[in-house]
């Protein structure tokens, strides 16, 4: 047995948990996962208060994001809205999607995608030079369809057991511009699978404004075994976390937001990457199964 710690700032919660059950948001991690995240939004509500200004200058402003965030933005934006007056709309989809919008100067405030397609925007002027912040990485993990038997990915070898013994196998189509797809692609490849595993790959190519429905396949039986971001995997209906990849194969991408200079109202965007930004929001985005970057 060890103990799972949870901190919220000088909070600590202790419950005793079995090394081999870590399975994310489900189990008997998830009472203790959402008592920390009520306290870490009451944290966040006060924060916003204290630090964010009245609404004499209240502002709507137009969010594009990766859809991987949006578990924890719909828990994190209305305390934005009511504590700082400004009003936020956001749009989802896949990352890559997102950047060739921005690219052709769609009309945004806040961009938020991988901290390295957000390099690529500020040295084409698409975003405010200086303004990109990192927010959270998102590891990437494996769905399975609820209540199905959950396969040994503990490491590589078993992992490549996994995937080749499975009916079939989900991830998002590379052309989607999903990173997650590109990445496991690639993946699949290094590993030297990717040919045997031909017959049996079933790839999303679904919008990716709704995140949680690129797992639908997995819902509804017809994809064994989909691997996918771990943020949407937990706000997916239907379907539970198996567990991360293994450490030697798992790719962390960092994810930034900036402002970006097509927007109207760049003070409200810089409040609200503040906002989101925060160590407070931090709790939230790590209860809904991000990891802190360098620094936080």
């Amino acid at each position: 047995m060890i103990d799972e710690v949870v901190v919220v700032g000088d909070m600590e919660m202790r419950e005793a948990v079995p090394v081999d059950e870590y399975d994310g948001l489900n189990g008997r991690t998830n009472r203790i996962v959402m008592y920390a995240l009520k306290i870490a939004m009451a944290a966040v509500a006060l924060v916003a208060a204290m630090h964010i200004g009245g609404t004499a200058d209240a502002a709507e402003i137009r969010i594009l994001s990766s859809g991987s965030l949006k578990g924890a933005l719909s828990r994190l934006v209305p305390d934005f809205q009511n504590s700082s007056g400004h009003t936020a709309r956001i749009e989802y989809g896949p990352a890559g999607a997102i950047v060739g919008r921005i690219a052709k100067d769609e009309a945004a405030d806040v961009v938020i995608v991988s901290r390295s397609q957000l390099e690529k925007l500020a040295g084409n002027g698409k975003v405010v030079q200086g303004s990109s912040v990192d927010i959270a990485g998102i590891a990437l993990g494996v769905a399975i369809r609820k209540g199905a038997p959950k396969p040994d990915i503990s490491n590589v070898e078993a992992f490549k057991r996994a995937l080749l013994s499975a009916d079939t196998i989900g991830y998002r189509d590379p052309i989607t511009g999903s990173t997650s797809g590109i990445y496991t692609a690639a993946m699949l490849e290094r590993l030297g699978i990717a040919e045997a595993l031909k017959g049996k790959l079933r790839l999303d190519r679904s919008e990716g404004d709704v995140p949680e429905n690129v797992f639908l396949g997995v819902a509804r039986g017809e994809v064994e075994m989909q691997i996918g971001q771990i943020t949407e995997i937990v706000i997916s209906p239907g379907v539970d976390l198996a567990g991360p990849l293994p450490a030697e194969i798992q790719n962390t991408t960092v994810m930034s937001a900036a402002v970006a200079t097509a927007g109207k109202a760049p003070d409200a965007a810089s409040a609200f990457i503040g906002f989101i930004s925060s160590l407070s929001a931090l709790a939230v985005l790590k209860a809904s199964g991000f990891v802190p970057v360098d620094g936080k």
